[in-house]
């Protein structure tokens, strides 16, 4: 049973949609907790969720101002620090297009910022955070976070006689995060005009809170190198239209760059190595330091079948338009109306 009361935690981008639904969660699950910072380089966010939690009543919370390209600034921030959950990214597609070398510095060469220091410290696990766009990467953004994902899983490798074991989890698009479609169509609802990208797309959906649920489950359970995928529903763009504004028109804009139809989580290339865990899937690396069979035993694991793919467009799980008003309603607007 996970227990982070006397624990010291870190995230990075902790200012971000899904850093401040985990630092709320921590908070109000674990008040022992022993420090909770918060690693970023928005000086106004950081401000501004100090508000949210004044230190006469969060003692536990800290704020760093600090960026993952910085090593020396990293290290000291580690100190002291048992875990990490690593969520800062450059993530918007079109902007990574754009600056890719940028993109590059944050979310590679940051992660491997994030790894050493961790090895040079005392940080006992690392959880970092993915995306769908990793899995057979069309765009600058998903191929500089496949990176990112394999030298998390690597560095369990070179740890030598250290403890420390990192994991990653990936997952599809947040509802309601920062640049996320609900958002924008909800803003777009005003003009009466929503732009489609393409009719047929689909996407995988999670909620923050179903995020957050999963980095602890990682958190508790991770041996080191896994790579998690949970199990989720997909909806289809015309439904998400539908269900926030059915009396808008549509205007078909077209894919931006770097955009796919369909997303993945698990390529079938992934699948010789894939199991189903009840809930979730993990993706085990092809060199781990524990036993395959220990590891099948402990977790009831159950090997996918070849070829085995997990797309948003041939899900077996889909949202409703109802469902999407509901989730709505429930995750980003308690006044929503269509």
């Amino acid at each position: 049973m996970l227990d982070l009361n006397n624990k010291s935690i870190l995230i990075t981008g902790g200012t971000g949609s899904f850093g401040k639904a985990f630092v709320q969660t921590v908070l109000e699950r674990w008040p022992g907790v022993k420090r909770l910072v918060v690693y970023s380089r928005d000086e106004q966010k950081q401000f501004q969720m100090a508000q949210q939690y004044p230190p006469t009543k969060y003692p536990q919370l800290r704020f760093f101002i600090g960026d993952v390209r910085d090593f020396d600034r990293l290290k000291r921030a580690l100190r002291g620090v048992d875990y990490v959950i690593h969520a800062a990214a450059m993530k918007h597609v079109p902007i990574a297009e754009y600056n890719p070398m940028e993109c590059v510095k944050t979310n590679i060469l940051g992660a491997e910022n994030i790894i050493n220091a961790c090895l040079e410290t005392e940080v006992e696990k690392v959880v970092a955070l993915s995306t769908d766009k990793a899995a057979a990467p069309i765009n600058l953004y998903g191929a500089t976070k496949l990176a990112s994902d394999k030298l998390f899983i690597a560095a369990n490798n070179i740890r030598g006689s250290n403890s420390i074991s990192f994991s990653v989890v990936r997952y599809g698009n947040v509802m309601g995060s920062n640049g996320s479609v609900i958002p924008f169509f909800l803003n777009k609802k005003k003009e009466g005009v929503l732009p489609i990208t393409d009719p047929s797309m689909t996407r995988f959906n999670i909620s923050l809170e179903e995020g957050v649920e999963m980095v602890l489950h990682a958190l508790e359970t991770a041996w080191g190198g896994e790579l998690f995928v949970p199990k989720i529903p997909s909806y289809k763009i015309m439904d998400v239209a539908q269900a926030i504004g059915p009396d808008c028109k549509h205007e078909i804009v077209g894919i931006r760059p770097g955009e796919k139809i369909h997303e993945e989580m698990i390529t079938s290339s992934d699948s010789f190595s894939t199991y189903d865990l009840g809930k979730y899937y993990a993706i085990l690396p092809q060199l781990h330091r524990w036993s395959l069979e220990d590891f099948i035993t402990t977790f009831n694991a159950k090997k996918v079948k070849e070829g085995f793919n997990y797309s948003s467009g041939q899900n077996t799980e889909w949202l409703t338009v109802e469902e999407i008003r509901s989730l709505i309603k429930q995750h980003i607007d308690p006044d929503f109306m269509p």
